[in-house]
């Protein structure tokens, strides 16, 4: 009889074993992850195996547990649990959680198989959208240390871990991630140096396919290692703004020549100013608040075709600013007010029409030579020649938000109101509970916050990437923020036929596109006067009056 019973026993677990689609050891470790977290899914309490009768958030593939994906729905625990049994697992996204906190387990360095991995900022609910930010783990309420054993990831092509409460030193371990294409440690505590490889250890001089390097917003101390600029690099964007990096700018940092974005600012940066000749893709340049020897602005200031923006407040150049700057075809905004340029201000016979605003409060200009048709923001407060010419609008604080910024037209649906929790969707006219929060652009290529063909592009791009219907995107006052990232309020709006609202799901899946990358703002598109047709590499809108659509080769 007891072996009789000891074999029906055995029989029972084989059949349970066998009617479960999940994997035991995923299973285990779902479990493990299901009794420290709270705020669940209503699916995680409705059944015990996690790819058969799916819990909300996973996706299996040959029973195994590939994905992991819960931003914004509330999470309240710490990560830790037996997560690393979840070998299968190419993709974790916790992002938006804020009351996930404690410290990063160690056992991330286990899931040897994981592609990304995120924790973005803003991790309160899901109405907060970040772009230019991929994530897993951005947002939350970690604290404590980077895991050495995150060097461990060898697959991993997105790290995020910002806007968290991460102290100590960056991993040099994190050199070997050799896939690495993003890493964002921005808006932590991190302290030390920049960790860059010795005959010993790794370092982030090795991450050669690296694109984006995201390190603002900390308490990094230390000189910026030259190791850093190799010509092997193939860096797009930098910002190592807000620190405590000290002494010279390495002198082989034009090295770069795929840059587009390059923020220092707000360092402790010492020694003459870097020379950027030959970094003909830069587009934004923030030198800002550093203690660079005093000099006359460089030639570089006249050879970067490309510049959308030059950022150098509360410097030290002086001399007269050269005519040329104020030409370049993309010059939108230069902002180079308390420094010591001197003499006579002369902006030339050619002014770049995308120009908007042109900053010199607090510098020591004498005079000034006007060319006629400029009729954009020129600052000259704190200047001597504004002891004549205080009358006039230059001699005036002008540079406050713009009241013309751009925001979606209503105007098609009269003068329909809404309860104070609904609002109006620009597609339909019909009140609804949007899914909305505000998008961050940390280096849009653009400055002009008026220009209606730039944010009807924004707007069909989205509705487009992200599967909506066409304009049910709202886009509401954009500004630049203390950050000098671009910040856009947004809404979207469910189609007419599925209700008010936006499911569970749809949310989840909206969260995750907007902020893995999934979602990538247009290309700025510029036409002729006398264009009508655009041929279009993607289906997003051309700057022309006619738009693409999701269908269209052309507009």
């Amino acid at each position: 009889m007891g072996r009789l019973l000891l074999l029906l026993m055995f029989f029972s677990a084989a059949v349970h074993v066998s009617l479960s689609a999940t994997d035991p050891r995923d299973a285990a470790a779902l479990r493990s992850l299901k009794e420290i977290w709270r705020n669940l899914p209503p699916s995680w309490t409705q059944s015990d195996d996690p790819c058969g009768f799916p819990w909300e958030g996973v996706t299996c593939k040959n029973s195994r547990v590939s994905a992991l994906g819960l931003s914004s729905m509330g999470l309240k625990g710490k990560l830790s649990g037996d997560i690393g049994g979840l070998t299968e697992l190419k993709s974790l996204d916790l992002s938006y959680n804020r009351d996930l906190t404690g410290p990063l387990t160690p056992r991330l360095g286990d899931l040897q198989k994981l592609n990304i991995l995120y924790t973005p900022i803003y991790c309160s609910s899901s109405s907060h959208m970040l772009l230019y930010v991929s994530r897993i783990l951005v947002g939350c309420g970690f604290s404590g240390g980077i895991p050495d054993e995150l060097g461990n990831l060898s697959e991993l092509s997105f790290l995020a871990l910002n806007s968290n409460n991460l102290t100590g030193r960056i991993p040099p371990s994190l050199g070997n991630l050799s896939q690495l294409y993003w890493l964002d440690l921005a808006d932590n505590q991190l302290t030390g140096n920049l960790p860059v490889s010795t005959p010993d250890t790794p370092g982030l001089d090795l991450l050669l396919k690296a694109k984006h390097f995201h390190f603002n917003k900390n308490q990094l101390s230390g000189s910026i290692p030259p190791k850093l600029f190799s010509p092997e690099m193939v860096l797009i964007h930098v910002r190592l703004d807000r620190n405590a990096l000290a002494g010279r700018v390495p002198s082989n940092l034009n090295n770069l020549l795929n840059i587009n974005e390059l923020n220092l600012a707000h360092n402790r940066l010492t020694g003459p100013l870097p020379n950027l000749t030959g970094m003909n893709n830069l587009n934004y340049i923030d030198l800002s608040s550093n203690f660079f020897e005093p000099s006359e602005a460089p030639t570089w200031f006249s050879t970067l075709p490309s510049l959308t923006a030059l950022v150098m407040e509360h410097g030290s150049l002086q001399g007269p600013l050269p005519p040329k700057i104020f030409s370049f075809p993309q010059m939108q905004q230069l902002l180079l007010n308390d420094n010591a340029f001197n003499g006579t201000l002369s902006m030339g016979d050619s002014i770049s029409p995308q120009l908007q605003l042109v900053d010199l409060q607090n510098n020591q200009i004498s005079s000034v030579t006007l060319t006629a048709g400029y009729n954009n923001t020129l600052i000259l407060v704190g200047n001597p020649v504004c002891t004549a010419l205080s009358n006039t609008n230059y001699c005036q604080l002008q540079r406050q938000q713009s009241s013309r910024s751009y925001s979606t037209s209503l105007a098609n649906c009269g003068t329909k109101l809404c309860t104070a929790d609904q609002k109006l969707s620009p597609q339909s006219c019909d009140c609804a509970y949007p899914y909305e929060g505000t998008l961050y652009f940390r280096g849009p290529s653009f400055r002009d916050l008026t220009n209606v063909n730039t944010f009807h592009a924004l707007e069909m791009s989205l509705w487009v990437k992200l599967g909506l219907t066409p304009g049910s995107v709202s886009l509401q006052n954009p500004i630049f923020n203390s950050d000098d990232y671009l910040q856009i309020q947004l809404a979207l709006f469910p189609p007419a036929f599925s209700g008010k609202y936006f499911n569970r799901s749809e949310i989840q899946r909206i969260g995750f596109d907007l902020s893995n990358q999934t979602y990538k703002p247009p290309h700025e598109r510029r036409c002729s006067r006398d264009s009508k047709r655009l041929l279009c590499s993607d289906p997003v809108p051309c700057c022309c009056s006619h738009l693409c659509h999701s269908s269209e080769k052309a507009c």
